[in-house]
């Protein structure tokens, strides 16, 4: 051959090399992680230099999934009371730490309608019996704490949030047992709910706060006759919002709220959505359908959420609660909450058969896990239960202790932000309300992924590893590439940047 033919070939070989290397871009990322070693949603700048990466996690934005309502968690009165009884430095610092911009952007909220065992004591804004106009309607109640801690939210919120509105029981007097546990509403009282629905809408706006929408009973299966419960059957609730909630809001111009069914354990999904949304009768109201993770402690139910999917894709899936319960909190202890020595109520109380559901866990990982699980499987929002409990887990009537991700200490007046808190933050942070669920495909199956791209564009990659070793990939978007590393024990948001 000769020598410029050689020359040549060579030329052409080195400028093939170099398109290669030049087509293979640097991904340009931010990296957040929460770990066992002592971060707290802290920024990482350096990542295992050197270190050969053992798998890669490869995004797909163009195939797109749900979109995403928010990330959240609850005002109730307990919450509320402890705010009131701290100081005002660290009762803002609270606020702006859930909903401010340096904060978790939180941007789906819940809060109780009367009482709930998160109260003081029990209530309702209907106590007069026989006011079957609810004339006496009144949320006065509400007015020291709850509707306070809600305006302080939305003064520290840029953006805003949502708040979807439970209750736990209607008042006695329309009941069937005449009690605050149990029990079902009279049939001759269901147009009398309806419209206390529709009063609260109105009472909370005339106080400056819109509601979004509402779930027609906490826990319709009721919770073992223990706290405020009111009994429906997936007939009896559809009945409910078909014919009598449905109407009444639209004929009152609120036919804009949302209506969210069921409201309990994820097992139970499939018996519910198969009569909610079993003829465009009984759907036309139902917005969508709210779920709780209690049940199990380590269960998604992936195939029951995916099926209430199925059934009706363009419906919300709202996970409306979650939490530690049957806790009490540990104080100024990070380490707890990356051990396996949680206990729910199933510990105790769960028949024979069922124990194995409910073994130890750890806090972090149950709340990690979850969460990534709902989002691969359909799930459009997700939101925790009280915001900030005392170092006994309540204040709570009903003496049933659980865990908040911000713990007070009101008679010393200190604050204690748990890995709890930080868990949470790396969703609602980062995922807001208008993200989609974007596709991915992950080579180590002992991370936990899942992925989303922003309204304005950004994508967010959420990374939970749970193994005792540091783990190094590749995080691959088009032809770019970023070579990352996630600590043991360790969750970590990683936001690309445009």
């Amino acid at each position: 051959m000769k020598p410029l033919k050689i020359l040549s070939l060579t030329l052409i070989s080195l400028m093939l090399a170099s398109s290669c290397v030049e087509k293979e871009k640097s991904l340009t990322v931010e990296v957040f992680e929460t770990s066992r070693s002592g971060n707290k949603l802290s920024k990482i700048d350096s990542f295992s230099p050197g270190t050969e990466s053992a798998s890669k996690i490869s995004l797909n934005p163009k195939k797109t999934f749900q979109t995403f309502t928010g990330f959240g968690g609850s005002f109730t009165e307990s919450s509320a009371y402890l705010l009131n009884q701290l100081g005002k430095e660290n009762r803002q610092k609270i606020i702006d730490a859930y909903f401010a911009d340096s904060g978790a952007r939180y941007s789906l909220t819940r809060t109780h309608m009367n009482s709930s065992d998160f109260s003081l004591d029990q209530y309702s804004y209907a106590p007069v019996e026989g006011d079957t106009l609810l004339k006496f309607f009144s949320i006065e109640e509400d007015k020291d704490d709850i509707i306070p801690m809600i305006k302080d939210a939305m003064a520290a919120s840029s953006e805003g949030f949502n708040i979807i509105s439970s209750p736990w029981t209607a008042p006695p007097w329309m009941k069937t047992n005449n009690a605050w546990v149990g029990g079902e509403l009279k049939r001759e009282h269901y147009d009398t709910w309806a419209l206390f629905f529709s009063k609260y809408a109105d009472a909370y706006k005339a106080e400056g706060i819109d509601i979004w929408g509402f779930t027609v009973e906490n826990e319709p299966h009721g919770n073992g006759n223990n706290w405020e419960s009111m009994h429906y059957n997936p007939e009896e609730m559809t009945e409910f919002v078909r014919d009598y909630l449905g109407p009444q809001l639209e004929n009152d111009g609120k036919g804009d709220l949302k209506i969210l069914g069921y409201d309990q354990n994820r097992k139970g999904i499939k018996e519910w959505v198969d009569v909610m949304y079993k003829n465009e009768a009984n759907a036309k109201y139902y917005d969508g359908m709210a779920i709780h993770w209690y049940e199990s402690t380590f269960k998604v139910f992936p195939e029951a959420l995916q099926y209430a999917h199925e059934k009706a894709p363009d419906k919300y899936l709202i996970q409306t609660e979650a939490c530690v319960d049957s806790e009490v909190p540990k104080w100024q202890n990070d380490d707890w909450y990356w051990q396996k020595e949680a206990t729910d109520w199933g510990w105790d109380w769960a028949p024979e058969d069922q124990k194995h559901l409910h073994p130890k866990y750890r806090p972090v990982y149950r709340y990690a896990r979850d969460i990534i699980g709902c989002m691969n499987n359909w799930v459009d929002g997700w939101v925790d239960w009280n915001m900030v409990l005392d170092r006994q887990g309540g204040p709570n009537w009903f003496k049933n202790w659980c865990v908040a991700p911000v713990i007070v200490d009101p008679d010393q007046d200190e604050v204690y932000f748990t890995p709890l808190y930080y868990t949470m933050a790396h969703f609602s942070k980062y995922i807001r309300p208008g993200a989609k669920r974007i596709a991915f495909e992950s080579t180590d199956q002992d991370l936990q992924v899942s992925a989303a791209t922003n309204p304005d564009g950004s994508h967010v990659v959420i990374v939970f590893n749970p193994s005792k070793e540091e783990k190094v990939f590749d995080l691959h978007l088009d032809d770019a590439v970023k070579t990352l590393s996630i600590s043991p024990q360790a969750i970590q948001t990683i936001t690309l940047i445009n």
